[in-house]
């Protein structure tokens, strides 16, 4: 295994536009001293978005409690040497690993869960480094490796406390390498993941499409809101994991979604995430403040950490990606508002029916997979059981 150089991800300053193109995330509001950054807001939050020609790079992270959040910054890059690139989320698994691993300079204890999604971004972040700059193919295996060599050296403390629950850092992992040729009109994708977090693809004309099947004995994406199985399969360093893998080759343009379940795991159902990114998008003026109003929204309804990065593929400006999805956005709209009980726009009032409106709800949320579902699932891995 190749290990990576401290200064992996570091741009190349030599030639007309970087070699690398990598997000990490911009503190939105900075000082304008330019001195030290004033306190945060609560809660800590990073938006960052860019236009590098062909590609719009959005990433979006938040905290629902200050300074206890254990998803890890979304990582989005792109090589433009070998035309390839990989977006990818983190979500460490609080539950599996509440157990403090850690403690920083200041005295602040850290959750294994923290510390293992930060550890698995470094490693996918110096194992794309070595992919693309060594022009290997992104196997899961070879990601594996990284993951497993890293979490060994990662700050961890044994508990007296055991348990078929616990693991040592764990979290989870999704995200999708892509290959672009010059010249070409299609793009090879590879999602690679771990957990529940999911990967996607989103098309002007058919619309968001889940990539990834989240590693839970239920895999229906309605039911999965309705309720919270554990986990079958997630990344950490005591015990045996896989990275999941699914190819195909999908035509340009295209953009490419990543997220943790604080995006998509407290809607009312799952159109509802195409709707919040497509609304948004209509809404900006460019990349930045995209992902300042997909900011805005998430903070608005969830109740978990939150974190997104998004990656358009072929589209010449923002303004041609907002046009080319204006049509699409009409049309689900006008899917999803069909027997959309008021309650869930006006809110259920002292005098009203809590069960009536329920089961109204439910009915609507069926309704409203049933015409959603084949579209969203057309590019979904098959279950394990399905495999050839």
């Amino acid at each position: 295994m190749n290990h990576p150089h401290p200064d992996s991800t570091a741009p190349d300053a030599q030639g007309p536009r970087p070699v690398w193109a990598g997000s990490g995330a911009a503190t939105l509001g900075p000082d304008p001293a330019g001195g030290p950054p004033a306190p945060r807001a609560t809660p800590p939050r990073l938006a960052w978005g860019e236009d590098q020609g062909p590609l719009q790079t959005v990433s979006v992270w938040t905290e629902r409690v200050p300074g206890r959040g254990e998803d890890a910054e979304p990582f989005v890059a792109h090589h433009w040497e070998s035309g390839q690139g990989l977006l990818a989320v983190f979500d460490g698994s609080g539950g599996a690993g509440a157990a403090p691993a850690w403690q920083a300079p200041d005295g602040t204890s850290r959750t294994g869960a923290w510390v293992g999604a930060r550890t698995a971004r470094l490693a996918t972040e110096c194992w794309f480094h070595d992919v693309a700059g060594d022009r290997q193919y992104a196997e899961p295996q070879s990601l594996h490796d990284y993951l497993e060599y890293f979490l060994t050296k990662a700050p961890r403390r044994q508990s007296k406390i055991r348990g078929t629950m616990r693991r040592q850092l764990p979290t989870t992992l999704a995200g999708v390498h892509y290959q672009v040729a010059p010249g070409e009109t299609e793009v090879e994708l590879r999602s690679l993941w771990a957990g529940d977090s999911r990967a996607y693809v989103l098309l002007p004309e058919s619309g968001l499409h889940v990539l990834t099947r989240d590693h839970t004995r239920e895999s229906d994406a309605l039911e999965l809101l309705r309720s919270d199985p554990p986990m079958t399969n997630l990344i950490c360093a005591d015990r045996d994991f896989a990275i999941d893998t699914h190819q195909l080759s999908l035509p340009l343009p295209c953009v490419l979604v990543a997220a943790t379940d604080g995006f998509f795991g407290y809607v009312h159902t799952p159109a509802d995430l195409e709707h919040l990114l497509l609304r948004t998008l209509q809404q900006a003026g460019d990349s930045a403040g995209w992902a300042d109003l997909i900011r805005r929204e998430v903070e608005s309804f969830t109740a978990d950490d939150a974190s997104l990065a998004l990656l358009t593929l072929g589209y010449r400006s923002f303004e041609g990606l907002r046009s080319r999805f204006a049509p699409r956005l009409s049309r689900l709209a006008d899917q999803q508002s069909v027997g959309r009980p008021d309650e869930l726009i006006a809110g259920l009032g002292p005098a009203g029916d809590p069960a009536g409106t329920t089961a109204l709800i439910k009915a609507w949320q069926d309704q409203s997979w049933e015409a959603y579902r084949h579209g969203y699932e057309v590019h979904m891995p098959p279950a394990p059981e399905e495999h050839v």
